[in-house]
């Protein structure tokens, strides 16, 4: 039987955020004829194996960090049961599927054709896709935006890496680990840590350096990791890891290392690798199109999400700028708004993205760092102001248990325009967005000065700085 073919005006692989934002928009705003094609779960890393369970997994170990600190603000809290991991995961699968099926309804409302399978480009204006039942499908169009996103790293060259899991695998676990190794040093890794430690299980991690988060101020970097310390996680630093074996005991690891202690072993119930992502397009036949790549294999793509190649485009993890999901799903939109649409200069400005890390305490942060600052505009040129202080949250906690809060505004000229804005501490993720809009719009010191403060937050610390 010969394969069915079909034709599109726009065909989107991956399911992912970025590439079904520009689809129903495509679709929905401008009566382009869509298909997309995802050989996973709707919805891509975020929802599947990224923000949304991690977040609601952060939501969990935060209601375990609130039940005790409840105890200093005079609650008898009597624990009679420990935390129920098992059930716990059900609930968030299913809050997940759920959402999955909501992305199905949205293609639909949207009037985008929604294939499941795996897509290989045959020439620049086709692919085929294999399907769940074996057979296949062709698909010619006009515009092609690859989408695919990206998956971790694992270790190739340490005997016995297999053995551990990455963050899409720590999603599958289904009983509390006791004693956990994490490696690496990024969003990933800091985030798993802090849950997992909230939680009660012992966790070590394991970094190449002396701090983590090193893409941030120094500033939050060196707080956070003095603080994970003070909570009791092992940090085990200018580490490397030679080889993992499977222990004595069913589901038992041993992970042989060296850190800045000398040489050692460890048994943990979980290791994870947070070492980093590749894009995923091992088996997408790009190079059947003449898109370029990048020299760490990305997508190239200019500010316009444009490829070298004029009717396919790129947007998301798979052009390796800016790995969030808003950033996919913004450059997505705003590539339709100018493929289909009338506003034909449309694209997204990379320049001052907000982000955070949800680790314990949270951080945030837009702009510069204060070094980038200095290295751009010139020491001279540069004015730093921050504060460190105890938030009202901990008020009535003894000082063992009360969390730091820092904050720091990095502006520039006579003016004292604000380029950064770093933030660590109770409420910093929610607290950002706003102040993002201010840095987005170019504020000044000042401005932030003009505005009358909100009485007794943490946010009015960034308002009455001096």
């Amino acid at each position: 039987m010969a394969p069915i073919s079909k034709e599109c005006d726009y065909l989107v692989i991956g399911g992912g955020s970025g590439g079904l934002a520009s689809g129903r928009r495509a679709s929905s705003l401008y009566g382009a004829k869509v298909i997309a094609i995802e050989s996973k779960k709707l919805g891509g890393t975020c929802v599947n194996v990224g923000c949304v369970p991690k977040k609601v997994t952060w939501n969990a170990a935060t209601i375990a960090q609130t039940l005790h600190q409840a105890k200093a603000y005079g609650f008898s809290i009597e624990e009679t049961a420990p935390f129920d991991w098992g059930t716990f995961v059900k609930k968030r699968t299913d809050y997940v599927h759920n959402l999955n099926e909501i992305y199905k309804r949205n293609l639909d409302n949207d009037k985008v054709e929604y294939i499941h399978g795996r897509a290989h480009f045959l020439n620049p204006h086709e692919v085929e896709v294999k399907l769940d039942d074996g057979s296949t499908q062709t698909v010619k169009a006009k515009k092609i935006l690859v989408a695919t996103g990206g998956h971790p790293n694992l270790p190739t060259s340490i005997p016995g890496a297999e053995l551990g899991i990455s963050s899409d695998g720590f999603f599958e676990v289904t009983t509390q680990p006791k004693k956990a190794a994490i490696v690496g040093g990024g969003y990933i890794a800091v985030e798993m840590a802090g849950m997992l430690n909230a939680l009660g299980t012992e966790v070590h991690l394991f970094i190449r350096q002396d701090t983590f988060l090193r893409t941030f101020d120094p500033m939050i970097q060196e707080t956070i990791v003095a603080h994970y310390e003070h909570q009791g996680i092992i940090i085990h630093k200018h580490s490397n890891q030679s080889k993992v074996e499977k222990g004595p005991n069913p589901g038992e690891l041993i992970l042989h290392y060296k850190d800045s202690a000398g040489s050692g072993t460890l048994e943990c119930n979980m290791l994870l690798w947070a070492i980093g992502r590749a894009p995923e397009l091992e088996d997408l036949g790009l190079d059947k199109t003449g898109v370029e790549l990048g020299p760490k294999g990305h997508v190239k793509v200019d500010d316009y999400q444009n490829t070298n190649v004029p009717h396919i485009f790129a947007v998301g993890d798979v052009c390796g700028r800016v790995e969030l999901t808003p950033v996919a799903i913004a450059a997505g939109r705003r590539l339709s708004d100018r493929l289909f649409g009338s506003n034909k200069h449309a694209y997204l400005d990379y320049n001052n993205i907000p982000s955070v890390v949800f680790a314990h305490p949270e951080v945030g942060s837009i702009g510069l760092t204060e070094p980038q600052a200095r290295e751009q505009y010139g020491d001279k040129n540069v004015k730093v102001y921050e504060t460190a202080f105890t938030a009202m949250w901990y008020a009535m906690m003894p000082k063992p248990e009360k969390g730091p809060s820092k904050f720091k505004l990095v502006c520039v000229g006579e003016d004292e325009k604000v380029v950064g804005l770093h933030i660590l501490g109770e409420g910093v993720s929610e607290m950002l967005q706003g102040f993002g809009v201010a840095v987005k719009m170019g504020a000044r010191k000042r401005d932030f000065d003009s505005c009358v403060a909100i009485h007794p937050t943490s946010a009015e610390e960034l308002v009455t700085l001096k």
